[in-house]
């Protein structure tokens, strides 16, 4: 998936804010940072049509060091050069976005593997920022793709490791293709389908499902290394290819594909049985 690479070519923390569209923000229930906790985690919550809800979770701004080092077992030239990014403040989805999600929002259902509580698949990027628009208009706030670096970012949950469980991964923390070790990690199991969102522990972030289970679609364009890349955690949008950039690995890989810093591309039409997406959320964090 780097510089022309794409998948179907490689074969292989506490206060709770909820929000609903009769009610608004509920700020007392917020719990305010206190010396004891530096980040505490405070959610989102939108109600969709039929009981169905999205969790977002309040991501901190601050600077982190993007890409991946020269060290790093299974890294690609794509994931350099290294560069400190400064990302701001930003709802992230708790999960990659769910087939009930969809259906709230967007009516059938593409997805390969069925199972309302599964990450939505076989969707493209088009259709991916189809569905933010939507939501967006339905609830009067702005939600969209994270920028590549916002993903990178909520991803590690201040780590620098090649996951942000640490230096590997298993097939208890992550949906991968265990077939295939990571460095000295031993090979396991290959579940060879998405899983339901959340079925494994989540990141610092209280994010889940970073790594595994489907790739990620972000806003970027894609470009074959970062020379020139953003410093602000906004999207790259210059350029003139029609691929958009992927993040996380999915099922149908290996760990080294599921790494923080792995980067793949897709034309924006393209569509795949390991592809979804999750959003983010620019409204305020209320006080």
């Amino acid at each position: 998936m780097d510089s022309g690479t794409s998948i179907d070519s490689l074969n292989t923390k506490t206060g709770l804010i909820h929000f609903n569209k009769e009610t608004g923000f509920l700020s007392d229930s917020l719990l305010l940072p206190t010396d004891s906790v530096k980040n505490p985690v405070s959610e989102l919550i939108e109600n969709l049509e039929h009981g169905v809800s999205l969790e977002m979770v309040w991501i901190p701004g601050d600077t982190f060091m993007m890409g991946s080092p020269a060290t790093e077992s299974g890294r690609r030239d794509n994931e350099s050069p290294q560069h400190r990014v400064k990302v701001p403040a930003f709802y992230a989805g708790k999960y990659p976005i769910t087939q009930a999600q969809w259906e709230a929002v967007m009516g059938k259902n593409p997805s390969g593997f069925q199972g309302e509580k599964r990450p939505v698949e076989n969707v493209s990027w088009t259709k991916a920022v189809e569905f933010c628009n939507k939501l967006s208009q339905t609830t009067g706030k702005t939600y969209r793709l994270l920028s590549e670096a916002e993903w990178e970012y909520a991803c590690r949950a201040d780590t620098t490791t090649p996951f942000h469980f640490g230096e590997t991964i298993t097939p208890d923390l992550v949906n991968y293709n265990g077939n295939y070790p990571y460095d000295s990690a031993q090979s396991g199991l290959s579940r060879e389908q998405t899983t339901d969102v959340g079925s494994f522990p989540p990141n610092a972030f209280g994010l889940y499902d970073m790594h595994g289970n489907i790739w990620e679609w972000c806003s970027d364009k894609w470009h074959d290394n970062y020379n020139g890349a953003p410093t602000d955690g906004s999207s790259w949008e210059t350029g003139t290819g029609n691929s958009r950039v992927l993040r996380g690995g999915s099922w149908f890989y290996d760990q080294r594909f599921c790494r923080s810093a792995v980067r793949g591309c897709c034309p924006s039409a393209y569509r795949y049985w390991g592809i979804g997406f999750r959003v983010a959320c620019v409204a305020a964090r209320t006080p």
